[in-house]
């Protein structure tokens, strides 16, 4: 078994510093070539294996032919396309090509990524995404989470109530000592407050802890008694006469 190179790089670093050897005593000391100590002094670590690079006769030969069965699978139906054992099945039928069937596996493997790329890349496909199409006032986003805040010199662990309109960006944050849901609904009073009123579509959550009491399947939450009153309040009633009900939730949650 071969010895690590790296490891054995990092010993004769280690005995020409702490011992002061040179080039033939630390080559002699650790039986190898002049050659490698002076590799392992000049670079932390060994130089990269070159691999030779081998010809293949046979393979560039029938490598087009393999590039035209690879291209007509663009348009053929997945079942329908070539495994590599069907290519090489067809280049020695066809061709009468003398080419191994582990050559044909490892062209075909790569080269056919590369040629799905190409395609997606001439239709314009390669570099595409989806525009967000935002109307204003209609969606906002909600995240409450854990943050550390340096209090007279002290880290406090504290709570973030974080809000922000999907259109305009417009974002309203505030800090709580917990994450109490009084807290949850005190936060959305303010946002609500600051941005001048509620988002007429939905709002978005990463995280609804503080409102729901039980999870249920898949995306459905059993929501709370006073989350679901705040919610279905602030969906109701006009905008002036909020802030009792809110009052009196704020309270209850105290």
């Amino acid at each position: 078994m071969g010895r690590d190179k790296v490891s054995l790089y990092a010993q004769i670093r280690d005995d020409s510093r702490l011992l002061g050897l040179g080039v033939r005593a630390l080559a002699r000391r650790h039986g190898v070539h002049r050659r490698v100590v002076r590799e392992a002094l000049a670079s932390p670590l060994p130089a990269p294996r070159k691999v030779p690079v081998r010809e293949s006769p046979v393979l560039d030969a029938v490598a087009r032919l393999i590039d035209v069965m690879l291209v007509e699978d663009l348009d053929a139906p997945r079942k329908q396309r070539h495994t590599a054992r069907r290519i090489w099945q067809r280049l020695r039928d066809e061709h009468d090509a003398a080419v191994s069937y582990s050559y044909v596996c490892q062209y075909a493997g790569a080269r056919r990524a590369q040629i799905e790329a190409e395609a997606r890349a001439e239709a314009g496909s390669a570099a595409g995404f989806v525009p967000q199409a935002k109307e204003p006032g209609a969606e906002a986003e909600v995240d409450f989470g854990a943050v550390s805040i340096e209090v007279a010199g002290d880290m406090a662990a504290c709570h973030l109530f974080a809000y922000r309109l999907s259109y305009s960006g417009k974002g309203v944050h505030r800090v709580y000592a917990s994450c109490a849901q009084e807290a949850f609904l005190e936060g959305h009073v303010t946002a609500f407050d600051v941005t001048g009123g509620v988002p007429w579509r939905h709002i978005r959550y990463d995280n609804l802890s503080p409102a729901v009491s039980q999870v249920m399947c898949g995306r459905s939450r059993a929501e709370t008694a006073r989350w679901s009153s705040f919610r279905s309040w602030y969906k109701s009633v006009p905008a002036g006469s909020r802030g009792r009900l809110c009052h009196a939730l704020l309270l209850a949650a105290a």
